[in-house]
């Protein structure tokens, strides 16, 4: 199982949604960092969700147990957990032997012939706290090199958010939400519209923009290690993660070269960023900027058809702690995610040089 990430910063996660803990092994991490728990829990709470959508509410209060003294790593194993609270694993009982639809429910038995029906046992959401722990050592090791990684929600249900250098958009506001929009001015709109989406039973999806400041040139490993390649695996692994793009993404295919070439200017940068700071699975010393797709929460309050394990066809109704929309918390994870997918390109840049 791809229970590990990266080469040299290396993270293992382990844990399931209705276990007694999840958490992280970080292996790799430089010593001399400083780190503590609530570094860790201040990254953590960014992936909240609170109570207002009747979603699953834990503290998520994270304990380091190795690898950390006096405040610094040492260089060895940082072990973190976060303890289970709030599951409520009988909530789940009816679906011991039914498929949710869009989970991992049926993939996940038609690999190994058993699974756990407990929220969905390691396919769950809850996994990516790990990462966000993770994340946080990650993000704090990259700012000493001065690179900066901010994600925020760009598109929520359908509502299209300001780009950056447009008017209303600002990065303040992010951490000043809970759908971690960057226009205060938006907040309003977006509330009425989740509340109509959970009223009607039915969910909603978005996109995730995440811009990255500080990365000197030179950082990717071609041809099979790209650095775009690396962040996209990094970023698609995130359960809900349906699509990424870089710069101009997909938009491209309908332009010309005229348009789609980054061309110098004489401050020394490039005139446009239509490659999203990467060309050739290199950095090229501009703003990395990518965008991913996230679906809508496949449990649903609306009856559904559903496949059970004898291949037979039942009608449901998902119950249970669930959220109307989980772009919002997939925020920090998207970071995480990217930050540990830098930190481990930092390292292996350090060692492909004489």
């Amino acid at each position: 199982m791809g229970n590990t990430f990266g080469e040299l910063f290396r993270v293992t996660t382990f844990g399931e949604s209705h276990g007694p803990a999840l958490g992280c092994v970080i292996d790799g991490c430089p010593a001399g960092l400083e780190l503590t728990s609530d570094d860790i829990e201040k990254e953590l709470k960014k992936r909240r969700p609170g109570k207002e959508y009747g979603s699953r509410d834990e503290e998520d209060t994270p304990e380091i147990l190795s690898g950390v003294f006096d405040g610094k790593t040492l260089g060895s194993p940082i072990a973190i957990i976060v303890r289970n609270r709030n599951q409520k694993s009988g909530d789940y009982d009816y679906l011991k032997d039914i498929y949710r639809p869009s989970h991992a429910d049926f993939s996940w038995d038609a690999k190994y012939g058993f699974r756990d029906h407990r929220g969905g046992g390691r396919s769950s959401g809850r996994e990516t706290l790990c990462r966000v722990a993770a994340g946080a050592a990650a993000k704090k090791f990259l700012a000493l090199h001065d690179i900066i990684v901010r994600a925020w929600t760009s598109s929520i249900a359908g509502i299209d958010l300001p780009l950056p250098g447009e008017r209303n958009f600002n990065f303040d506001d992010i951490d000043q939400n809970i759908y971690r929009v960057p226009s205060l001015s938006y907040v309003q709109i977006i509330k009425s519209k989740i509340e109509e989406i959970k009223k009607e039973g039915d969910s909603a999806g978005g996109v995730i923009s995440c811009l990255v400041t500080g990365v000197k040139a030179g950082l990717g490993e071609p041809v099979f290690d790209k650095l775009d390649a690396r962040l996209a695996a990094a970023v698609l692994s995130i359960g809900a993660c349906k699509g990424i793009e870089f710069g101009s993404g997909f938009a491209c295919a309908s332009m010309k070269g005229s348009e789609n070439n980054d061309l110098p200017c004489e401050s020394g940068k490039f005139a446009s960023n239509n490659s999203g700071g990467i060309t050739g699975g290199i950095s090229i010393g501009q703003d990395i900027l990518f965008k991913a797709a996230f679906k809508p929460t496949p449990s649903i309050g609306r009856m559904q058809k559903a496949f059970d394990r004898e291949g037979k066809i039942r009608e449901i109704e998902i119950k249970g702690q669930h959220d109307v929309c989980i772009v919002p918390r997939a925020v920090s994870v998207v970071e995480a995610m990217a930050a540990l997918a830098l930190a481990d390109f930092l390292l292996l840049s350090r060692s492909s040089k004489i």
